[in-house]
């Protein structure tokens, strides 16, 4: 019987056990649990071997994991660390891995008074993250349907934007059209901002209505089978003016610089200096706040970061975000953002939305 990826996955953590002195890893994060054992579960630890994978769960999720998974699943019928402490005990395992910066204090310091004597804990940080920075074929095709639903259902949503239509209005219809076209739920809460708070990156939506002369910011991302979608786009009620004309033209030219310069290789500084370099030309990179893109995959943000002083450089395979923007308090915000896969040679652009400024 072929293996599938979950197995695959494992076969490679496995098989790198040895050459970080570990006996053994144990997974407590969500996305990395879900990784490498294809569990949905909330609550789940996942302790792995050479030549083993025990999946720990609580009885709500008995049916769900033996559906889910092909690890060896394990029903606790107290808590997970005591579970997983009995586990370790029986194997004879001498060093665990674990992730600090995933695992809260709290459970470090009930599983390390539990484990036998003679059985430490190893530090191991970033290792199924740097794993999951390079999609399979097969995520990348969920990340594209992610990303068609995405759109198709700003398509839909933004048909309905009129004068006096109020932001949070808009961002409920956004989610509603995502989850009515096949998405599991947003892949963070919708941002729709008008007039001067769309010069807020984060902006939360509210009740403000929409007014003409305004631009408006959207920035909505689905999540289909477990894989996330991010895009931003900008509407604008009535006639922009010269300015609002002028500083769309600078933040589409900064995009497209940075997807033109992004190809396996390419240090992810560098995409993101290309974009700023297009903005200082417009006297607008001061303005520019925040970093050019991040990866994105089973959580919205991951692994590679695109900033100034990022060190990393892109791999064939990594799906990332490319979003310069440009905030100016009382005039507004403008951000334009596509999901892109990188390729040997450039990307491809899985976005199939129109960078157009909407005008209505």
């Amino acid at each position: 019987m072929a293996i599938n990826e979950f197995e695959q996955r494992r076969e490679t953590v496995a098989g790198g056990l040895a050459g970080r002195k570990l006996d053994g890893l144990l997974v407590s994060f969500g996305p990395n649990l879900r990784y490498l054992s294809g569990f949905t579960g909330s609550n789940g630890l996942l302790l792995m071997t050479p030549g083993k994978a025990i999946l720990l769960t609580d009885p709500r999720y008995t049916l769900q994991a033996a559906q889910e998974s092909t690890c060896q699943v394990r029903i606790a019928k107290g808590p997970l660390v005591e579970e997983v402490v009995d586990a370790i005990a029986k194997l004879g395992l001498k060093r665990v891995g674990y992730d600090p910066a995933l695992m809260s204090c709290d459970a470090y310091q009930s599983l390390e008074a539990k484990l036998p004597v003679k059985t430490s804990l190893v530090a191991v940080r970033g290792w199924i993250e740097e794993l999951r920075m390079v999609k399979s074929p097969l995520e990348i095709e969920r990340i594209r349907r992610s990303v068609h639903t995405n759109s198709r259902a700003f398509e839909q949503a933004v048909r309905r934007v009129r004068p006096g239509m109020k932001e949070q209005d808009l961002a409920a219809e956004l989610e509603y059209r995502m989850r009515r076209l096949g998405a599991e739920k947003p892949a963070f809460e919708t941002i729709v901002a008008g007039g001067a708070r769309s010069a807020l990156p984060h902006a939360q939506p509210t009740a403000a209505p929409f007014r003409t002369g305004e631009l408006i910011v959207v920035d909505m991302g689905a999540i289909e089978e477990g894989y996330c979608s991010d895009m931003t786009r900008m509407l604008f009620l009535g006639s922009p003016n010269a300015k609002v004309k002028r500083t769309y033209k600078a933040v589409l030219e900064a995009q497209l610089a940075g997807i033109d310069a992004v190809r396996a290789g390419a240090r992810t500084a560098a995409v993101d200096a290309a974009a700023r370099k297009v903005l200082k030309g417009y006297g607008l990179d001061r303005a520019f706040i925040h970093s050019t893109g991040h990866g994105l995959g089973l959580e919205i943000h991951e692994p590679p970061r695109l900033g100034k002083r990022d060190k990393g450089r892109l791999k064939a395979g990594m799906a990332i975000t490319i979003e310069p923007g440009v905030y100016i308090e009382g005039f507004g915000g403008i951000r334009i953002e596509d999901t892109v896969v990188v390729t040997e040679t450039g990307c491809e652009i899985l976005t199939e939305t129109g960078k157009e400024l909407r005008v209505s």
